[in-house]
């Protein structure tokens, strides 16, 4: 900061203390005092009593972001075109910038780097510490927080911001952005209306939850929609939802709510679809038992690839505990996922979807049948000819696929 910019951080934040405000939840107020105090220095600065700003606009920004915002990151989490920012260390910054990464000339202190994480989680109600040194919290725009401390990272604090963004809100703009094609972007819609269960997944970064919020926005306006995720990311604005995210436990060890206790929770809400933010662990059981109680779903998952995703599926509920096997666990994932929609990320930042298979309800040595939709040639998605086998949700619908494939089953 220049010596001029830190005396007018410091005149607002003594007007502040004054006015008993908080400009950290109105970024208005924040602009409108920052502006005046911009303005009286340079009333000032003409006199020659003190340093003339080269750029009012830029000490504008400047001081906001530090006071009501972030401080240097505020800029990249303005920038539109950048999705997440992290930090290695205080002179470590890094950001991607349409899916592609890139070192940002960004020079912080260990304090200001705690000080910004504080401020972060002020909002959510979460800590990191000694005893708690992993957090995941949601910032106030939607944007996604973890951060790792040492002793459990080598020296410094690390931190990721995944931003939240409202730029594609819909299965035809990830059309526009050639995610998709216009025909798997109707199959798709088609197999919402339907109420099929749709399992989307993908590597970290690739789009996953982008995709969940595409495809349910192509539900019907009057379903009711539950939500459980880690922390929140889905956005259905609008819309008859239900949004629940865990809880931490408290200095205690008391009062953790976890995914397994929401999903529960989900199902005496009388939902209409569930969606769970993402499956790692034990939930995943009580998610297939939701789905396979009648209750349309969604839900995504780290995988290579869409048949792997099935794979590993049927491997998660296992950790449910011992009396938990394989015996029951594959053949409900067979009756209970209807799609799996593989997205991925590409070298250049592109993401798009790679395959969408659907699962026979069949299983062969231990291995779900499953047909491929639509597979990717050449870098364009396109139909394989195949139907999905599971057609009963369809009929019942009253949806022709033929329609949308444009193929006939031999």
């Amino acid at each position: 900061m220049s010596r001029a910019v830190t005396i007018i951080t410091e005149q607002v934040r003594e007007r502040v203390r004054l006015d008993g405000v908080d400009l950290g939840n109105d970024r208005a107020l924040a602009d409108r005092y920052v502006r005046d105090e911009v303005q009286r220095y340079s009333e000032r600065a003409l006199g020659g009593t003190l340093p003339m700003l080269a750029d009012e606009g830029a000490a504008t920004r400047q001081i906001v972001a530090s006071i009501a915002g972030f401080g240097a990151l505020q800029p990249y989490l303005d920038d539109p075109e950048i999705e997440e920012v992290w930090i290695n260390g205080p002179s470590r910054v890094f950001v991607a910038r349409n899916g592609v990464p890139e070192r940002v000339d960004v020079v912080l202190t260990g304090t200001q780097v705690r000080d910004l994480v504080e401020r972060m989680l002020q909002s959510s109600g979460r800590r990191v510490d000694l005893s708690s040194p992993f957090v995941d919290a949601s910032l106030p725009d939607g944007s996604r927080l973890h951060v790792v401390i040492p002793d459990v990272t080598r020296a410094h604090w690390a931190v990721n911001i995944r931003k939240f963004t409202r730029r594609i809100r819909d299965l035809q703009t990830l059309v526009s952005l050639g995610s998709l094609t216009q025909q798997s972007a109707e199959f798709l819609r088609m197999c919402v209306l339907a109420g099929q269960n749709i399992l989307v997944s993908g590597a970290t970064q690739s789009g996953k939850t982008t995709m969940l919020n595409s495809l349910l926005a192509a539900a019907r306006p009057g379903e009711r929609i539950v939500t459980v995720e880690d922390t929140f990311e889905l956005d259905l604005a609008a819309r008859d939802t239900v949004a629940m995210q865990c809880r931490q436990p408290s200095l205690e060890g008391t009062g953790e709510i976890t995914l397994r206790r929401l999903i529960k929770e989900a199902l005496r809400m009388r939902p209409d679809r569930l969606v769970v933010g993402e499956v790692r662990e034990a939930e995943s059981l009580d998610l297939l038992i939701a789905l396979n109680s009648g209750i349309p779903g969604m839900c995504s998952l780290h995988a290579n690839g869409a048949r792997d995703a099935l794979a590993k599926l049927c491997t998660l509920p296992l950790l449910a505990g011992r009396n938990i096997d394989s015996a029951f666990v594959v053949p409900t994932v067979a009756a209970s996922v209807d799609l799996v929609v593989h997205c991925e990320l590409a070298r250049n930042g592109r993401r798009r979807v790679t395959e969408i298979v659907a699962p026979s309800g069949q299983v062969t040595a231990g291995v779900i049948e499953a047909s491929t939709i639509f597979a990717s040639e050449r870098g364009v998605l396109e139909p394989t000819g195949s139907y999905p086998t599971k057609s009963a949700k369809f009929v019942a619908g009253d949806f022709d696929l033929a329609s949308v494939l444009g193929t006939v089953r031999t």
